[in-house]
């Protein structure tokens, strides 16, 4: 029987882009010499997935906990005691005036973009959102979206500006601007001037129409007092409409919880699809964030995030030294990455901070990340869908269970790649074989 019409298109479509080596796909489970190798993929962040004191604590709770299976359907039917229990711990730590528990970081994005601004409201947001947030957007009543420059302030300022003079209920203030952030992009590493940017959203909307939004998925334990974010960093707590922070990543678990007001929350109950028919997360769920919340309040905690930002810093400073004299068309580093930084995270201005995602760009992100695995190491390949087509690059995520003596091994192969890419490069007559460098 011939292929039928869906499937041939279907399959055009990924043969496409398989040719190009920009097919998205799921990777192999890891083999045994994968569980030897030095790991640089994970965003566990804090190591708590190995943390013997987590575990410690969890399977404690475990043993006493009255439920730990399921959670009995959408929280518009059934509202366990532990859920909202939980909402109201998170609140208090994470100093909001409410919080909404939710299955996913994702569905919290798009139910909070979908409904919260309203007809008219106009959204102005980094170019370098994430996806679920674009998705919310999409399907949000907002009059405008107005994207600008990756963390550029004189850029924001200006669509700010443009969005004042061309929209008479902005300057009245009868209509919203909603400034739509990230405190750390999942690519780069970059941190976002989140002080300055609110101060600004204040002198241009005088009257109070101009709402702060920032997605801490990747500041989550890792920033801040006890990992309470960037924003808790720069004490704007009071300046931020929502915040999302998420549980998959240094907190070990799945799930998120957006912080925001009573009434917000409220309205996403009643009127976002994405939480309201969703199942609720299950108890286990809700346990070990709750156990993951102990650990950062704990002594370990400050250890881990201590740990963490120490080899964040020095594998920057040597991945920055050691490329130096290596052509920036072979292997470079993102521009965040050049500025000084330090750990000392209580003096710096945060756009200086040493960040866990490093980004190691060059248009042989396949090969490098196949060179490494023959090392020993793990870190895979972001291309093109994933990031723009001259944005190729081999992602590291660094945890705090990682050593100097394991950075240096990681810079030492990318150097040697590097320079066998440079000999083949300087000696070849076409280049056709490194085309894409």
């Amino acid at each position: 029987m011939s292929e039928s019409a869906l499937a041939l298109k279907l399959r055009t479509a990924v043969e496409t882009r398989d040719k190009l080596g920009q097919l998205l796909k799921l990777p192999a489970p890891p083999s045994s010499a994968d569980a030897q190798a030095l790991d640089f993929t994970s965003n566990d962040y804090l190591s708590l997935a190995r943390s013997p004191e987590l575990r410690r604590l969890f399977l404690e709770r475990v043993q006493t906990a009255p439920q730990i299976f399921g959670s009995g359907g959408s929280r518009l039917i059934i509202n366990p005691q532990e859920h909202t229990a939980l909402e109201a711990r998170l609140a208090k730590f994470f100093n909001a005036p409410d919080a909404l528990v939710v299955s996913s970081g994702f569905d919290a994005n798009v139910a909070f973009f979908s409904h919260i601004p309203q007809r008219g409201d106009i959204i102005i947001h980094d170019e370098f959102i994430h996806a679920s947030i674009y998705d919310g957007m999409r399907s949000s009543r907002a009059h405008l979206l107005v994207p600008f420059a990756h963390n550029n302030l004189t850029e924001f300022r200006r669509a700010l500006r443009e969005t004042v003079e061309g929209n008479p209920g902005v300057a009245e203030g009868t209509t919203s601007v909603f400034l739509v952030v990230e405190s750390v992009y999942s690519m780069d590493g970059s941190i976002a001037p989140l002080q300055l940017m609110s101060d600004t959203l204040e002198e241009e909307l005088p009257k109070g129409n101009g709402h702060l939004v920032v997605d801490e998925a990747h500041a989550t334990g890792v920033y801040g007092p006890q990992g309470r974010g960037i924003v808790a960093m720069c004490g704007l707590e009071d300046k931020c409409l929502a915040r999302l922070h998420t549980f998959g990543k240094a907190l070990s678990s799945t799930g998120a919880v957006l912080l925001s007001n009573p009434l917000i929350r409220k309205y996403l109950a009643g009127h976002g699809r994405a939480f309201m028919f969703t199942t609720a997360p299950n108890h286990t769920t809700i346990l070990s964030v709750d156990c993951a919340i102990d650990v950062l309040e704990s002594s370990t905690g400050a250890r881990l995030q201590a740990q963490l930002l120490d080899t964040s810093t020095y594998l920057t400073t040597m991945l920055r030294t050691r490329l130096a004299d290596i052509p920036q068309h072979i292997i470079c580093l993102p521009t965040d990455l050049y500025r000084p930084i330090s750990n000392n995270v209580e003096t710096l201005p945060v756009t200086t901070l040493p960040t866990a995602i490093i980004s190691i760009l060059t248009q042989g992100a396949w090969e490098l990340s196949a060179y490494l695995a023959k090392r020993g190491i793990i870190a895979k390949p972001v291309v093109f869908p994933a990031v723009p087509k001259d944005k190729s690059r081999v992602r590291l995520s660094v945890n705090a269970d990682k050593t100097r003596e394991g950075a240096d091994r990681l810079i030492n192969a990318v150097i040697d790649w590097a320079r066998e890419v440079e000999a083949v490069y300087m000696t070849s007559n076409s280049a056709d074989r490194y085309a894409r460098l």
